[in-house]
């Protein structure tokens, strides 16, 4: 969904996202616990069916529950996606481990280790960049040549490190990474998942809510991907102030729900 024009002021974006995140960091604390895990699980699912739609993929509601949710007993070989929802799902949780222990700082080696994740078989091969422009991609933007990858993850994992890096606003920071990750392309399959990944461990590091760029915005993605970040940076603003707007009314709406009446089981003395 396109909330604004390209033309309006990026600072004034910030700003608005700055003012809802702020009212999303205050009512989280008292937050109803039990609409917060429902709400966490029924994001993270959103999640899996967007992000998998930005890789050309449909996945149902029943499918990604089936590969997550641990109370579900499933035939793998019923589900054609079924490991590839459930690394999706791992990466997603480690990432979220390292953004709330924050004992490790981001570095170029915390996308790798992402990446570890996502595609195994590659893990036992030292996680190898690709050898060649692949043929077939979704991407339709311009990616280094396999003997420029890897001088260029070198040059971009120095940017991360660099101190002028670290006090860019987090938003900004995973726009720019993003686009200069994307730019590079350093593995044939799952750059974008590792990347998107990354970068809401890094919102979520800074105390922002995660950003899910919709299916919907999927043609509006792979065009930002072809400038610089200032359209990636309007995604994220979007993606984040959605979450956290979502999230505030799930919580507006579970208080003013009546409270369950207690059964007559409950209410008997012992």
């Amino acid at each position: 969904m396109l909330r604004y024009k390209e033309t309006e002021d990026i600072d004034a974006r910030f700003s608005e996202v700055e003012r809802t995140v702020t009212a999303w960091r205050q009512v989280l604390p008292n937050a109803n616990q039990v609409a917060r895990t429902e709400f966490n699980n029924r994001l993270r699912i959103s999640l899996i069916h967007h992000d998998a739609a930005l890789e050309g993929e449909v996945l149902s509601y029943s499918e990604i529950k089936a590969a997550v949710d641990p109370s579900i007993i499933s035939d793998p070989s019923l589900i054609p996606s079924y490991e590839e929802i459930r690394r999706f799902d791992d990466a997603c949780n480690h990432a979220a481990g390292e953004a709330a222990n924050k004992k490790k700082p981001f570095k170029l080696d915390t996308i790798r280790e992402l990446y570890s994740f996502l595609a195994p078989e590659e893990k036992a091969k030292g996680l190898p960049f690709r050898k060649e422009n692949p043929l077939h991609r979704l991407y339709y933007h311009d990616i280094a040549a396999p003997e420029k990858i890897l001088p260029a993850m070198r040059k971009l994992g120095e940017w991360i490190d660099e101190p002028a890096t670290k006090d860019l606003h987090v938003i900004e920071k995973v726009a720019t990474l993003h686009s200069r990750f994307m730019a590079i392309f350093p593995w044939a399959k799952e750059s974008g998942r590792t990347i998107r990944i990354a970068s809401n461990q890094l919102l979520q590091e800074g105390g922002y809510p995660i950003a899910i760029i919709h299916s919907i915005d999927r043609q509006r993605y792979y065009e930002a991907l072809r400038g610089d970040h200032i359209a990636l940076t309007s995604l994220y603003l979007e993606a984040v102030q959605t979450t956290a707007e979502t999230e505030l009314r799930v919580y507006e709406e579970a208080q003013k729900a009546p409270p369950k009446k207690r059964s007559k089981k409950s209410i008997t003395s012992p």
